[in-house]
């Protein structure tokens, strides 16, 4: 199992963003996390270098709209040059090859050149979106999903042929899988259209999936969510994904994780934000306030006597953990002071006694504001 954290996360941009703000967020990152700047902490030279990974690739005019369309598949295969059987695999298979792009786009699997039976197509990767809480993502879990994928037909073995029956070699191509045509003084080889490049027919068919060697069936998956995942984060089953034809490798599942909406927390990466509203006599003298967290514990906040509503209060290490790494984030607690809307007799004479004693210094902005109206004033007497 692989995971994946989108490159617009970890630059923390959104995904219609220019190359100016990409290269100024990533900027901004590099100069955070870069390892002259944290003595060579461990986490943070992870962090350098996704985020110059997913700069590297978003930068790049080509590279970004192969990533926006396949994935991290896509880039991946960029950087390696497009060897193996990977390529740039979309949801309908994919490239594996230069001569699938020239058949993609001319119909057609090249010009000149040798023949061969094309080599077996892999399946399709597929994309499944699971919602969790934010509590999932704090902790981490062990799920279950149900899907509905292509997988080998037991009838026939995956072979697409009726039992007790064969295949043979296809007449039109002399199992090579391609014809040649000639036009002026050029060869074209195009994918034979008997065969369909296999080089190789059925003779009678499975009738259970009808020559393909795959048929729909449920299917049950186990997934581990690390904790730390974030909203985007994918996980990439492999070989999870759509059966091949007749015996060609599964593709791959991609899980695509979307976190809910808690009624308490906001989340921005590792650091969680939270408001806390307070009374008045609590703003004005001082005091403790209790403060739960995804951890299952109670936090006590100290609220420093004339705290002004907006105010925000920062506790180390209580945040979110870091995905694949070590150590938490912060947690941010913004303070809403709270002014009271009912009040006794007796209240009501106890504040009534404090205005009388009132001098303008317990409260400098108000005071300011209301000197520079009374200046204006002045100034239109005059």
């Amino acid at each position: 199992m692989t995971i994946e954290i989108d490159y617009y996360s970890l630059l923390e941009v959104e995904k219609t963003a220019d190359a100016a703000a990409i290269k100024s967020a990533y900027r901004k990152m590099a100069m955070k996390y870069h390892p002259d700047r944290t003595g060579g902490c461990t986490d943070s030279e992870a962090k350098f270098k996704a985020v110059s990974e997913a700069y590297e690739c978003l930068k790049d005019p080509q590279k970004r709209a192969a990533y926006d369309r396949y994935g991290h598949a896509a880039y991946t295969n960029a950087q390696s040059g497009g060897g193996g059987g990977g390529g740039f695999r979309g949801g309908q298979g994919g490239f594996s090859d230069l001569g699938d792009i020239f058949e993609t786009i001319f119909g057609q699997s090249g010009f000149g050149g040798g023949g061969g039976r094309q080599a077996q197509r892999r399946g399709a990767d597929l994309r499944y979106d699971l919602e969790i809480t934010l509590d999932d993502a704090y902790h981490g879990k062990q799920t279950q999903i149900d899907i509905e994928v292509s997988a080998a037909c037991d009838d026939c073995d995956g072979s697409g042929a009726q039992p007790g029956t064969g295949v043979k070699t296809c007449g039109t191509c002399g199992g090579h899988g391609q014809v040649r045509a000639q036009q002026g003084f050029f060869v074209v080889e195009r994918t034979c259209p008997s065969c369909h490049g296999a080089g190789q027919v059925i003779e009678s068919p499975c009738k259970s999936c009808r020559g393909e060697g795959r048929v729909d069936k449920p299917k049950s998956l186990s997934v581990t969510i690390p904790p730390g995942v974030d909203e985007g984060t994918r996980i990439r089953l492999s070989g999870e994904g759509e059966c091949g034809a007749r015996g060609a490798p599964a593709g791959d599942l991609y899980i695509f994780l979307h976190v809910k909406r808690h009624t308490i927390f906001e989340r921005d990466g590792t650091t969680l934000f939270c408001r806390a509203p307070i009374s008045f006599t609590t703003a004005a003298l001082g005091g403790m306030i209790d403060v739960p967290g995804l951890d299952g514990k109670r936090h006590e906040i100290r609220i420093p006597a004339g705290i002004q509503s907006g105010k925000q209060i920062r506790q180390r290490g209580i945040g979110m953990p870091v995905l694949n790494g070590r150590g938490h984030g912060d947690l941010v607690v913004q303070i809403d002071v709270e002014t009271p809307s009912r009040l006794t007799a007796k209240q009501r004479e106890l504040l009534e006694a404090f205005r009388e004693t009132e001098t303008g210094e317990e409260c400098p902005q108000s005071s300011g504001f209301f000197s520079k109206i009374r200046e204006m004033w002045d100034d239109f007497k005059d």
